[in-house]
């Protein structure tokens, strides 16, 4: 017959379950249902500026000039749309539409030079790679204010200065490098045998590219497009620059309507709620790529 032994553990070694800190014990005694609602009510209370400016664009100047906005609980009726049809009456449609113009072919171009610079940098060899990758990191820190009278002066001899492909041009310039910087070290991450099998089955770099390194990096794109879109979306530097009163785009016709108008808050307030729409249709379009891409690396 045999004897079981305990064996006394060393000391100075912890056995069973690690103990927990005091955050930990009282998350245990809350409950995650508590924790839920608290987080509901964070949101809710970060909403209030995005809720507020929607009710002042639906008031008069008159009725937001004498009470506070949150009166509009009680008083319901003071609710109006003749913001909204003054603003697209005064020509806010055409700055819309050139907000469009400008950020879709932006954020493609961008996407599409960078995903293919990237795929280079990261899986294909050639002299200099290392020396131009380099470079383009450095062009990171390159602040836009120093290339504005260079490249306006440029645009000039151009001609395309004041235009809306003059505007595309510089943004998608000066997207560049942060979006190869970003992908490669996305598509640096993919595994070598994926591309290995692709390239002993006779594939091109080509379809390597098309049908297996920009599938895979979908998480990564939709977080550079979002993240793109909103820039150019959001821009006024650029636009104070480079696009005139017929390639204006919203936010330059929100800032002219300022000066136009001084304290003319409904107008200002409609205007600045639709150009907020778009990235919210955006983002909660893609906000499953976006978080994808946001954790990418941060679990091997």
């Amino acid at each position: 017959m045999t004897t079981a032994t305990a064996t006394a553990a060393p000391a100075g070694l912890q056995t069973g379950a690690p103990r927990r800190g005091l955050a930990g014990r009282i998350v245990d005694r809350v409950g995650s249902g508590v924790i839920q609602v608290l987080m509901v009510l964070l949101g809710l209370f970060w909403l209030v500026p995005t809720i507020g400016l929607f009710v002042v664009s639906l008031r008069t100047v008159d009725v937001n000039n004498a009470e506070g906005w949150w009166t509009v609980f009680t008083k319901p009726a003071e609710l109006t749309i003749k913001n909204y049809s003054d603003l697209l009456a005064s020509g806010f449609t055409s700055s819309f539409w050139n907000t469009v113009a400008i950020t879709v072919p932006t954020t493609v171009l961008v996407i599409g030079i960078a995903a293919m610079a990237a795929y280079a940098f990261a899986w294909m060899e050639f002299k200099g790679r290392d020396t131009l990758f380099l470079v383009v990191v450095g062009l990171l820190i390159v602040p836009i204010q120093i290339a504005l009278i260079p490249i306006a002066k440029m645009y000039g001899d151009m001609g395309i200065f004041g235009s809306i492909p003059g505007v595309v041009l510089f943004h998608t310039a000066f997207g560049l490098p942060f979006a190869i910087f970003l992908l490669r070290n996305f598509f640096v991450g993919i595994p070598a045998s994926l591309l290995e099998a692709a390239r002993m089955d006779g594939a091109p770099e080509w379809k390597i590219f098309v049908s297996v390194v920009f599938p895979l990096g979908k998480p990564a794109i939709a977080s550079l497009g979002i993240f793109q879109f909103l820039w150019v979306w959001n821009d006024m530097l650029i636009a104070l620059v480079f696009a005139n009163t017929e390639s204006q785009p919203m936010t330059k016709a929100l800032q002219s309507q300022m000066r136009q108008f001084g304290s003319n808050v409904d107008i200002l307030s409609s205007g600045a709620f639709l150009s907020l729409i778009v990235p919210l249709i955006l983002f909660f379009a893609f906000q499953r790529y976006f978080v994808q891409g946001m954790m990418a690396g941060s679990v091997k």
